[in-house]
């Protein structure tokens, strides 16, 4: 398997550490080799110099010439649909639920817990019927 999550203008990345954690950006410029500039006007994150350690390159990229600009930086996010092609990643769908999860009330998971037992229930059943026409 190659490596191919390279940092370059255009790529994706998830902060995860600091004020902006959970946010995406985009890397704008390359300051040095632990160091880049990333902005995200689409999801709240100032322009910055970041380090890696507080970043995860995604494999998202997008097209963008360096140092672009705050307004056509947003404009090419929206064109080439960023936020939608990082919604349907897998990563963006567990980072989802686990929030989802953490919303949860006590009602919510006692529905939840009845629920799985249900299901339980039925599989079980059908399991059992499958295993005695054998």
């Amino acid at each position: 398997m190659v490596f191919s999550r390279f940092v370059e203008v255009g790529r994706v990345v998830l902060i995860t550490y600091g004020p902006d954690a959970g946010k995406l950006a985009v890397v704008v410029d390359i300051i040095d080799h632990s160091r880049v500039i990333v902005d995200g006007p689409t999801t709240g994150v100032a322009r910055q110099a970041i380090s890696f350690k507080r970043a995860t390159l995604t494999d998202l990229t997008i097209s963008i010439p360096r140092t672009i600009g705050t307004p056509a930086l947003k404009a090419q996010i929206e064109k080439q649909d960023l936020l939608g092609r990082w919604s349907k990643t897998a990563w963006a769908q567990k980072i989802a639920k686990r929030e989802a999860r953490a919303k949860l009330t006590d009602l919510d998971r006692f529905k939840l817990m009845v629920a799985r037992k249900q299901r339980r229930a039925i599989v079980g059943k059908a399991l059992g019927k499958i295993r005695k026409s054998k």
